[in-house]
C-alpha cells in the first residue's frame, strides 16, 4: 500500500509539469451508490486537452484527474465512514448541443486507493480498486469554464482478489476549469 501510495504522488507530482500549457479544474461531486451509501468527491483535473491520434473518431478531449472520496453508509444500526484516493485519465467528445451548449459523452478507467477494504456489508477484497467511469457533462457558459455532470462510477478490485463484489455509484458533478 506504501508503494502504490508513493508512485500516485510520483504521478500526481508528474503531471504538475505539463499543465503550463494546458487547463486546469477543479470539481465537487456528490455520490448515490447502492445500500444506502452516499458520499462526496473532490477532485483536480492538473492537465486538461486534445488528444488527435483516432482518425476513427477525430479529436478527443483527455484529461487527468485526482480526487479523495468520503463514502459513508448509515442504517439504523451503524454508520461506516470510508476514503479512497484515485487517478483517472478520462476521454470525452461532444456528440451533441443541448440548449445550445454542448454535450460529451466521458469514459475512463483508473486506480484508487481504499482505507479499508470492509465497507457497507461488503469485503471488497483489496485495498487496490479500478475506477470505471461513464457519464455526460453539459458545458455551462460560452467560455467552457463551468460543466456539469451526470456519471456511473464502478469500483472494482477487477478479480486481484476472490472477494470482488464492486461498488456502484451515481455521481452528480459541478467542474470549474481555469
Amino acid at each position: 500500500m506504501k508503494n502504490l501510495a508513493i508512485a500516485l504522488a510520483f504521478l500526481f507530482v508528474s503531471l504538475f509539469s505539463v499543465t503550463s500549457q494546458a487547463h486546469q479544474a477543479v470539481a465537487v461531486d456528490y455520490l448515490i451508490g447502492e445500500s444506502d451509501v452516499s458520499g462526496f468527491r473532490l477532485a483536480y483535473r492538473p492537465y486538461e486537452g486534445e488528444f488527435k491520434k483516432f482518425k476513427w473518431l477525430g479529436t478527443l478531449d483527455v484529461y487527468w484527474e485526482v480526487s479523495f472520496n468520503v463514502w459513508e453508509f448509515s442504517d439504523t444500526n451503524r454508520t461506516e465512514t470510508d476514503f479512497a484516493i484515485a487517478i483517472s485519465p478520462v476521454f470525452s467528445k461532444q456528440f451533441t448541443t443541448l440548449w445550445g451548449r454542448p454535450l460529451k459523452w466521458e469514459a475512463g478507467i483508473g486506480i484508487s486507493l481504499v482505507d479499508d477494504t470492509e465497507f457497507a456489508g461488503k469485503d471488497i477484497g483489496s485495498h487496490y480498486q479500478f475506477e470505471d467511469r461513464l457519464g455526460l457533462t453539459l458545458v455551462l457558459d460560452k467560455e467552457g469554464k463551468q460543466s456539469a455532470s451526470i456519471r456511473y462510477f464502478h469500483y472494482s478490485n477487477g478479480g486481484l482478489d476472490s472477494n470482488n463484489p464492486g461498488l456502484d455509484f451515481l455521481n452528480l458533478s459541478y467542474v470549474y476549469r481555469f
